[in-house]
């Protein structure tokens, strides 16, 4: 190998070696809160969601209004699509969600109990947080399948009843574990478990060892969704 070709080589290595080490780029996206970890690949492939018929639009609509005037501690876009899409996959027809913001999250499950003619029910413990999911609700036209309770999920979840399909934690990170205690024996074979901000700096390591190292739990990190699913 000559001097050109090594100079070659070893710029080729350098490049290599940087693209490899480089971390994945975070991006600022509708729905208020950081694409924590996509990829810009991700981010390129991707278009925006379209409505199929009136009552998506009208949700869409609405989606696009919280996004835009309600940014507090909602989940952006991209995971609002990935939890209708995982929610309508199994065909839900419970789902259960801790930590309603202003409905952000609940109206993307509205769009998919739409399909399964399931039920969502969603705690918030702020008052004023829950009086304007409600009304984001009801202007999405899903009152009739979303029940808000208001006050401490940690104690509101015990009157709980009955099979759930997907839980979907983003609510104090720092309960997910006692989330997860009372509501795994109630979530059905097959059913899921999404977890919001999982990532280095939020993730609280007691959930992440508990959902980890079950072996009737089968879990994934993607973008900063811990996605687990109950085997039996």
């Amino acid at each position: 190998m000559n001097l050109t070709q090594y100079n070659l080589a070893l710029a080729l290595l350098s490049t290599f070696t940087f693209l490899a080490a480089a971390p994945l780029v975070a991006f600022a996206q509708p729905g208020g809160g950081p694409g924590y970890d996509r990829s810009p690949g991700d981010v390129e492939l991707e278009k925006g969601p379209l409505a199929a018929n009136d009552f998506e639009k009208i949700a869409l609509t609405v989606l696009a209004d919280i996004a835009e005037n309600q940014r507090f501690r909602n989940v952006p876009e991209h995971d609002g699509r990935l939890l209708r899409i995982m929610a309508q996959s199994v065909n839900a027809k419970h789902i259960v969600e801790l930590g309603t913001s202003t409905g952000y999250s609940g109206i993307w499950f509205g769009l998919a109990l739409k399909e399964t003619g399931g039920k969502l029910t969603t705690y918030e413990i702020d008052a004023d947080r829950a009086a304007t999911a409600r009304a984001n609700f009801k202007r999405a036209g899903m009152t009739d399948m979303i029940t808000l309770v208001e006050g401490d999920a940690h104690e509101e979840v015990k009157s709980l009843e009955g099979t759930i399909d997907v839980i979907f934690l983003d609510a104090d990170k720092e309960g997910y574990v006692d989330y997860l205690n009372k509501l795994l024996p109630m979530l059905r074979p097959g059913g899921l478990i999404l977890a919001h901000n999982i990532n280095p700096r939020m993730a609280d390591p007691k959930f992440m060892e508990a959902i980890t190292t079950d072996p009737n739990l089968e879990t994934v990190v993607r973008g900063g969704m811990g996605i687990t699913l109950k085997k039996q």
